[in-house]
């Protein structure tokens, strides 16, 4: 698909459209038979049938237009198709009805219809407090005390003083909401930008920037939305720290929110979807396995649920985490060949649904798929996907561009391509060193892979037996576990050493956490 195809807005729109909607769309715009009507629908017909965006080939199905008309009938055709689809949609999103109801409460109060503008406000109030939509709550106070400071509408003196408390009430809300939800966004983007803290002084940072952010008083926290952002503020916090335990804790506190509100699933279904990902995710980095089992199943039951299906976003997303969490799932567990059955399947799903994939989505996914050739022993298929990293933009995670260059470095030793690795381990190391992504266990991986050119068969089992001692001891240590999760170097250290497949010992460690989960299970106490 070229560039023009993606970039363009209206081509964009034409291809997302479900049949249902541009059946509506057809009959929406034939109501009005204008000859500017006639002409989008001509448009429309064309771009729907267009597998990549060419305006050349549109110019010529389009008879009769020239370049400059091209373009207002584009602007015009946009407009149409957003207007009919917020008409068909309006009816399932409480957003769009909520905007309605003001919609329509202005037009009445501009026609001198104030008592009518006021019973729909009222609508609007009990419609955004069920589903806590405060920020429009605001505004329908706001038109409502308008009405009620410019005219005489015989409201009671105790309705006038409520609204008066309502609107202090709502302005100390949305505040809160907003100090919260920008904390939660620069974290996040803190994380997409540079991954884990690399060193005491990104620890150092991110928690001066988190302490005179996060609100001194979290008891004077209340509502939905307010705790909702505490906890995506406090799970990325611990996500960038590397403290995956309170990153399990606050991805719990998420879902156990909305278990408590099961009613704004269906109001914040991307909320949702996001808090479930993060649970998997941090029961993938503690190795919970029995749990991620049970959240995973979770996830794959929301996925057939009318309120998953309802949107594209929501549709894609959920289909996109979980196939994120299966990959994790063989990778946690060893079963790398299996694993990689699934990598058709999810290529396939990609190209399905590149309108709705953001460039990290597919860097990830590429990183989990050279994972899984790695540990299959699959080297080249493994460097294949390693590459569309490095050759890729540098503008994404800065941890994810140094691992993929140390795996791809591992994958070229496997192979036994000596006469690149002194090439290699220079420009890997630069790069990681430029970055400050350098760990104590990688500049110990570089010593190793350095030494190793000169020794024997013999000489090496030792150096790879002090290695694996060096880093073993590192295994603890918050900021050395990126390697660990990463790259999980001790078992690839442990599969030289005991001379067996890196599938083998992590499946050696799976069943070892199995037996141990089901000795404390036939050992706990019985509770009276």
């Amino acid at each position: 698909m070229t560039s023009n195809s993606i970039t363009d807005a209206l081509f964009q729109l034409v291809r997302s459209l479900e049949k249902s909607e541009k059946r509506h769309f057809k009959l929406y715009i034939k109501r009005s038979s204008g000859k500017e009507d006639l002409k989008i629908i001509q448009l429309f017909d064309a771009l729907d049938k267009l597998t990549e965006y060419d305006e050349k080939l549109l110019l010529k199905k389009l008879k009769g237009v020239t370049k400059p008309q091209l373009a207002n009938l584009k602007t015009h055709l946009y407009k149409q198709l957003l207007s009919s689809l917020r008409l068909l949609k309006t009816s399932d999103n409480t957003d769009l009805q909520l905007s309605e109801h003001l919609d329509h409460s202005r037009l009445l109060y501009n026609k001198g219809l104030k008592h009518q503008s006021l019973k729909i406000l009222e609508k609007a109030k009990d419609l955004a407090k069920a589903n806590q939509k405060f920020n429009f709550l605001a505004q329908v106070i706001s038109l409502e005390k308008k009405i009620e400071t410019l005219h005489i509408t015989r409201s009671s003196l105790e309705k006038t003083e409520q609204l008066s408390i309502e609107a202090l009430d709502i302005s100390g809300h949305i505040d809160r909401v907003t100090r919260l939800s920008n904390l939660a966004l620069l974290l996040y983007r803190w994380y997409v930008q540079f991954g884990h803290a690399r060193n005491e002084g990104d620890e150092q940072d991110i928690k001066a920037f988190f302490r005179s952010n996060i609100p001194q008083d979290t008891r004077a926290i209340n509502g939905f939305y307010e705790n909702l952002y505490l906890c995506q503020s406090y799970c990325w916090y611990a996500f960038i720290r590397q403290d995956f335990l309170m990153y399990y804790r606050y991805s719990e506190k998420w879902i156990d929110l909305f278990d408590e509100h099961p009613t704004m699933i269906a109001v914040e279904t991307g909320h949702y979807v996001k808090g479930i990902h993060n649970l998997l995710n941090a029961h993938f980095d503690l190795r919970n396995y029995r749990q991620f089992q049970g959240t995973l199943k979770k996830f794959e039951d929301f996925y057939k649920t009318p309120v998953a299906q309802h949107h594209d976003n929501f549709r894609t997303h959920t289909s996109i985490y979980i196939n994120v969490a299966r990959i994790n799932w063989h990778l946690m567990t060893g079963a790398f060949q299996e694993g990689l059955k699934l990598v058709p399947e999810i290529e396939e799903k990609l190209k399905e649904y590149e309108l709705f994939v953001d460039k990290h989505r597919i860097l990830v996914f590429n990183y989990k798929f050279a994972t899984l050739y790695f540990g299959a022993g699959k080297y080249e298929k493994s460097i294949d996907y390693l590459l569309k990293i490095i050759n890729g933009p540098l503008d994404l995670r800065n941890d994810l561009q140094s691992y993929a260059r140390l795996m791809n470095l591992m994958a070229h030793y496997e192979l036994g391509n000596y006469d690149l690795m002194e090439s290699l381990i220079k420009s890997v190391y630069r790069f990681m060193a430029k970055l400050k992504n350098l760990t104590v266990v990688e500049e110990e991986m570089f010593r190793f892979l350095r030494r190793s050119f000169s020794l024997s068969p013999r000489q090496l089992k030792p150096e790879l037996e002090k290695f694996l001692d060096k880093i073993k001891h590192l295994e603890k240590n918050r900021f050395e576990t990126r390697a660990f999760a990463y790259l999980d170097i001790i078992s690839w250290v442990e599969s030289k050493v005991y001379n067996k497949p890196l599938s083998t010992i992590i499946q050696d460690k799976y069943r070892q956490s199995k037996r141990s989960g089901l000795q404390k299970k036939t050992t706990a106490p019985a509770r009276g």
